[in-house]
């Protein structure tokens, strides 16, 4: 499996599937929701208005509609409540619902964002360390390729070193 970091709009990315950073409603909402359900079209607000949501730590998925993916997989992640509240553990479940549909759908070219780290405030580098982590412990079963999709300079630096520990 290899591992790739980019600073780019994932919505625009040559892959198989993107991951959404959904709300619980997977209705849309701000940052890269939002930007995932602008770029596809309101096929997929319809789509998933039959999903009847998402519960925290697991993910659904949805055709790609009018984005370059085929795919969207669409997870619910913790806000960041101090990280006593199960926060590690839901936000690995994410990755891991994730590379599970991926794997089951055949996807070999993933995308993913920094799930959490927006509005819902789980801290940058505790979330690319479970990224990174996750996505290693699956590479028997992940997707061939791994991209990390990042916002701005701090999360890409901080993906680069919780890869640099990968061996």
């Amino acid at each position: 499996m290899k591992f790739s970091v980019t600073r780019q709009d994932i919505t625009t990315l040559d892959v198989d599937a993107i991951v959404n950073a959904a709300n619980a409603t997977l209705l849309g909402g701000g940052g890269v929701d939002g930007a995932i359900h602008r770029a596809a079209g309101p096929k997929l607000l319809e789509y998933c208005r039959s999903l009847g949501g998402c519960e925290v730590g697991h993910a659904k998925i949805s055709p790609g509609f009018s984005l370059r993916a085929q795919y969207v997989i669409h997870t619910v992640g913790p806000i960041w409540q101090g990280g006593d509240a199960s926060e590690p553990t839901l936000l690995a479940n994410c990755y891991r619902a994730c590379l599970q549909l991926a794997s089951q759908t055949e996807v070999k070219r993933l995308a993913f964002p920094a799930i959490s780290t927006g509005v819902y405030g789980y801290p940058k580098a505790l979330a690319c360390r479970t990224a990174v982590d996750e996505v290693t412990a699956w590479s028997a079963q992940a997707p061939a390729e791994v991209i990390f999709s990042c916002f701005d300079d701090e999360t890409e630096s901080l993906y680069l070193s919780a890869m640099s520990d990968v061996p």
